[in-house]
């Protein structure tokens, strides 16, 4: 079919591109997420403010130094970009839980909920496996027990749109996973390779620690694929690399989720997941 400038049915045609043209985009919308680095230069935490944009609902992270992190709440809330609803914790330990009751104080908010393992300082709510709860209308939240580096240890994993986040505390880091202090290779290749791979390859994953340079010098001595080489080139290139990596990402560079590999088999002499996940833990912990 062809059209005549200026004759009806050319004119019929552009009417309608017109209409189309003034429809309505559809909106994407995604959490927003700061991230609050913590004794920089020392144990190099990071708290994290997740923020549902629509109704500015709030929650924070691990904020364990108060210091460091009332000041950026404080401002939000004063400048009405965040209501903020809840602590969350990921673990106990004191460089994640141990500034709670400070941060209500400072806030002026004594009866804001946490929300987190069960042995979390002023802990008032302790979610199940699995179970869910919202930020504001749109985030959507899923918390997933992995006890190994604490038996409190919780990873939370959150959906906005399609945009899907995990908080992994000192369970998961880039590169690398957290201490036994609480637990065996048994429970973290359930954690690691059962829990958090199940996620969507497309989950970011926001850990506790700025660990990546120091967690990848021990990988590429066990594994120097080009997967772990790519990481290693970026952590030398940036000071801070939560949130720049993903599920999907963790299963090709991280040595820990890799228990299938033959290079990881050979550097541990073992076949077996769980023994694989011992050994590996042994030699990063004695690893210079």
């Amino acid at each position: 079919m062809s059209f005549v400038k200026g004759s009806p049915l050319m004119q019929t045609a552009l009417r309608r591109i017109t209409t189309v043209s003034r429809l309505p985009l559809p909106l994407t919308r995604a959490m927003h997420i700061q991230s609050i680095p913590m004794w920089v230069g020392s144990s190099n935490n990071y708290a994290y403010l997740v923020v549902d944009d629509k109704t500015k609902d709030a929650v924070i992270i691990d904020p364990a130094n108060p210091p460091e992190v009332a000041p950026v709440l404080k401002k939000a809330i004063q400048d009405g970009t965040i209501n903020l609803t809840a602590i969350v914790n990921t673990h106990h330990h004191w460089d994640h839980a141990g500034g709670n009751k400070k941060l209500r104080e400072q806030l002026g908010t004594p009866n804001l909920p946490i929300i987190g393992g069960k042995d979390s300082e002023g802990v008032t709510k302790t979610p199940a496996h699995g179970e869910s709860f919202k930020i504001g209308e749109n985030i959507s939240v899923k918390g997933l027990h992995t006890p190994c580096h604490t038996q409190d240890s919780i990873c939370f994993f959150m959906e906005d749109n399609g945009d899907k986040v995990v908080f992994t505390g000192d369970t998961l880091f880039h590169g690398g996973c957290g201490k036994f202090f609480e637990g065996t290779g048994a429970e973290m290749h359930k954690a690691l390779n059962e829990t958090l791979a199940a996620l969507p390859d497309d989950t970011r994953v926001f850990p506790g620690h700025e660990y990546t340079k120091s967690n990848v010098k021990f990988a590429v001595s066990v594994l120097p694929s080009e997967a772990v080489k790519s990481l290693q080139a970026f952590a030398e290139k940036n000071k801070e690399t939560q949130g720049k990596f993903t599920i999907g990402d963790e299963k090709k560079h991280n040595v820990f989720m890799r228990p299938q590999d033959p290079e990881i088999q050979k550097a541990t002499g073992k076949t077996d997941p769980v023994e694989i996940m011992t050994k590996l833990r042994e030699m990063k912990n004695n690893f210079s």
